[in-house]
Formats: structure tokens, C-alpha cells, sequence
């Protein structure tokens, strides 16, 4: 029993990656992973030439099982569907206050865990692809498998699994402007290789400070100068927390709004730094209760969109993390 433990343990942050990047949803990736290991609990390990191959190969045809019923599930979500952040507090994180310094500097550790291919853009764009699509492109394209291994995690021809990763490229590389960026939708407007390659850690997490002394001082003018004209902010609230039934559009707007939580809530609201889905973010907090968890992407210097998760099934996690961070 032991020794299954630690083989399946020490396989389970790359069987993590992939269960994530399949469903966007932590809580359905340890799902995944609670089902693969009672599999892998009941499995003659003497018939295997390798566990983790045998693992990658349950794990991803489980997620592509519970991908396509959460896609039928994410067409009835009330308002704008956002992924389920996960969030880094293994590191100090002080609260950001008027004049505060936030310490952003992830540990060696955390840096292997900070892969762009796990952004909220990123993320986003992955929804368009089927879930076949989506094994396929994410095996290739994120885990660098060879085609004769996609083969035969996916039970299907190496042509087929070629054709399926073409697809799925084809399919991202017709996200255009056009598309993304019409009134509702809530797809991202960065472009596939700008959402894999954002802007630098540094530069994030300095747009981010300055962002967030502005929304504290209520500085509207500077909140303007860090915003892009035409930036979004897209909330999630599940239809369990009042949320933008529409992505609220322009700086303009933008700023009002965290002007007026300001002016609403005052030093009711703090906010802590924290590495969200690999980027520098945000959790706010009114009366000390986890509010939201908010995601700032950045394209030429500014902020460009800003995910705000508000539903509250999907911020449980980040509070049982802080009551025991073990």
C-alpha cells in the first residue's frame, strides 16, 4: 500500500497538469485523480512496463470522459463561465495597502509549477477545442509527446491523432479580432502565441502594484493610465453571487466601478497578493471574507483584461488553503 502511494504521489503533479489543462476546474482534476487512483489501487503493476505511462493514459481518458459532460454543463452556466483559479499562497504574500510593498518573488518551486499554457487566456482559448482535440493538441503541443505515445493513450491511429492536433490548431488560429472581440463575448482577444508568451513576470507584478495603490487611493486618473482604451472586465459569479451578465467594456467604466467598491466598502475591503494561475493577481476580501480572486492580463504594457472569479464553489479551495497551507 505504501509503495502504491508514493509511485502514484510521485507521479501526481505532472497527472495534476494534465487534468487541469483538460477541465480548467481543480476540483474536477482531483476528482480525476481521487478515480485514477483507486484504478491504479486495484492494477496488477506487474503487468505494466510503465506506471507513469499506464497513469497518464487513465488520467487523460477520464478527463476527456468528464470534459465532454462539463461542456454540456458550462452551456447552461449562468453568466460568463471562468476557469477555477489556482492560486500560490506557499510564499509571504503582505496585504497591499495604500503605500504597502507587495512581495511577488516565487520560490524556485513555484517557478516550475508558473507555465503560461495555464493562464486564464490560455484556458479560455482551449474551450474551443472538442475533447478529443483538446488531449491531442495538450499532449503534443504542452507535454511534448511523440505521436506513437498520443496513439495509444488515445486508442486511435498516429494519422488520427496528426489530424486531431491539425484541428485543434486550425481551430485556435481562426480565433481573430473579429470574433473575440464582439460585444458579450468573453473569449479572450489575445491571440494563441500571446497568450503562451505574456509579458514578464517583473512587468506584471509592477502594473499590478501600481494598479492596485490606485484602486485603494480611489485614483481614477491613474487606474486610466494603466488600463488599455478598450480593456475588459469579465466577472463569474455561477448565478450564486451578483456578477456583469455582459463583459463591462472601456477603462472608462472600469474604473468607476472600483471606485465606487471603494466608496461602498472603504477599509471594509483589503486585497492580497498572490501568483494566480501562474501570473501575479489579486484576492480581495470585504469584512476578511474571500470576495474574489482576479486575474490581470497585460498586452503592451497595460491591462488589457481582468478575470474576476466571484463564485463562491470555485474560491473554497483557495480558503481551505489558507486555513491549512500544508
Amino acid at each position: 500500500m505504501a509503495d502504491d502511494l508514493d509511485l502514484f504521489t510521485r507521479h501526481r503533479p505532472r497527472l495534476f497538469g494534465v487534468a487541469y489543462r483538460m477541465l480548467a476546474s481543480r476540483s474536477d482534476a482531483e476528482d480525476v485523480l481521487q478515480d485514477a487512483w483507486l484504478r491504479w489501487h486495484a492494477q496488477d503493476r506487474q503487468q505494466l512496463e510503465s506506471a507513469e505511462a499506464w497513469l497518464v493514459t487513465v488520467v487523460t481518458r477520464l478527463c476527456i470522459d468528464r470534459l465532454r459532460q462539463l461542456q454540456q454543463e458550462r452551456q447552461h452556466y449562468v453568466g460568463h463561465w471562468l476557469p477555477e483559479p489556482l492560486v500560490d499562497l506557499a510564499e509571504p504574500a503582505a496585504e497591499i495597502d495604500l503605500y504597502g510593498q507587495a512581495s511577488l518573488a516565487p520560490s524556485p518551486e513555484a517557478l516550475l509549477e508558473q507555465h503560461s499554457d495555464v493562464s486564464f487566456a490560455y484556458l479560455l482559448l482551449l474551450e474551443r477545442l472538442k475533447p478529443e482535440e483538446r488531449a491531442a493538441f495538450l499532449l503534443r503541443e504542452v507535454f511534448d509527446n511523440d505521436y506513437p505515445d498520443i496513439a495509444a493513450i488515445l486508442q486511435k491511429s498516429e494519422a488520427s491523432c496528426r489530424q486531431l492536433v491539425h484541428r485543434a490548431r486550425e481551430r485556435l488560429s481562426r480565433h481573430d479580432a473579429k470574433s473575440a472581440g464582439a460585444p458579450g463575448s468573453v473569449t479572450p482577444r489575445a491571440t494563441l502565441r500571446a497568450a503562451s508568451s505574456p509579458v514578464t513576470r517583473e512587468t506584471h507584478a509592477l502594473l499590478l502594484e501600481k494598479f492596485m495603490q490606485a484602486v485603494q487611493s480611489g485614483q481614477r486618473d491613474a487606474m486610466l493610465g494603466l488600463l488599455a482604451e478598450d480593456a475588459r472586465l469579465i466577472g463569474d459569479g455561477g448565478g450564486k453571487v451578483a456578477s456583469f451578465p455582459h463583459p463591462l467594456a472601456g477603462a472608462e467604466r472600469i474604473s468607476w466601478l472600483y471606485y465606487a467598491n471603494l466608496r461602498r466598502f472603504g477599509e471594509r475591503i483589503a486585497y492580497r497578493a498572490a501568483s494566480v494561475n501562474g501570473t501575479p493577481g489579486l484576492l480581495r476580501y470585504v469584512d476578511g471574507t474571500l470576495e474574489s480572486a482576479q486575474v490581470l492580463e497585460t498586452e503592451g504594457g497595460r491591462i488589457r483584461e481582468i478575470y474576476v472569479v466571484r463564485n463562491p464553489d470555485k474560491l473554497a479551495a483557495i480558503a481551505r488553503q489558507q486555513l491549512d497551507p500544508a
